[in-house]
């Protein structure tokens, strides 16, 4: 399906942007690297991906207004249009050498998100939804979710609370319900490439607490488009005020919204 010139925007941002990450991503020994926090790291990279991005977008869009990872809020003319961005997520992964990181650019008119890209410049994958329309990987194949319909056979995905974060019990109290639950479990570091996979089907489930919005926008909508269910882990639609997310098909959800609860 030919790209959409809104969509073009997009996609010309994140490629700029993915090479500059992975010309950093070759010499990721020589970065000069700040901690932002305890296993929360802010690099040059990072800053300069995020500043490609936002100078293409305002070009390409003038007025619309920002939210960034590291900018944070850019209020602009227009607040009918807002983008959510996260130059870099899976920057512990990036900084360790591991190719599983993603730029992710979401897209929100009048409150509700109309379109997102998730890309990974190392493997060159590049997906794409926009409301409406469909999500896609490097603009040939349409995806869609898994249609498991038992969590006995599903392979799931989660977030794990490393040092500095909050939430240990809780996910203690979750994995000891869901672990044994499921065909299996799998912790990539990047939220965003967990919400792709799960709408291209290479995940049955995805589920974590305490992310920002600009980890999972684009995720959101991209596996709705899919045909999956992305909610909060209560069942509603607060996914960015709570920093939750559970995404997956509709016949999982259903199993798995009970689960979590008991956990």
């Amino acid at each position: 399906m030919p790209a959409s010139a809104l969509m073009n925007v997009m996609i010309g941002a994140a490629r700029k942007a993915g090479r500059s990450l992975s010309r950093d991503f070759g010499e990721v020994e020589q970065l000069q690297v700040s901690v932002k926090g305890p296993g929360n790291f802010v690099t040059a990279a990072d800053l300069r991906a995020e500043e490609i991005i936002y100078r293409e977008l305002a070009k390409a869009r003038p007025g619309y207004s920002f939210l960034m990872e590291e900018r944070g809020e850019v209020v602009g003319d227009d607040r009918t249009h807002r983008w959510i961005v996260d130059p870099l997520d899976g920057t512990t992964n990036f900084l360790h050498g591991v190719p599983m990181f993603a730029i992710s650019i979401g897209l929100e008119r009048e409150g509700q998100l109309v379109a997102g890209l998730i890309y990974n410049p190392i493997s060159d994958e590049m997906f794409t939804a926009e409301k409406g329309k469909g999500t896609f990987l490097n603009d040939r194949r349409r995806l869609r979710v898994a249609a498991r319909k038992r969590l006995s056979d599903a392979l799931v995905t989660t977030g794990i609370p490393h040092i500095g974060r909050q939430g240990h019990a809780v996910f203690k109290r979750e994995a000891h319900a869901v672990f044994p639950q499921v065909a299996g479990v799998r912790r990539t570091g990047s939220a965003a490439l967990d919400l792709a996979w799960v709408a291209a089907g290479r995940f049955d489930l995805y589920w974590e607490r305490g992310i920002k919005a600009w980890d999972m926008a684009a995720g959101i909508l991209m596996v709705r488009e899919a045909g999956g269910t992305v909610t909060d882990l209560s069942g509603g639609a607060d996914m960015l005020v709570h920093g939750e997310v559970l995404a997956t098909n509709s016949a999982l959800h259903k199993e798995f919204l009970p689960l979590i609860a008991a956990g």
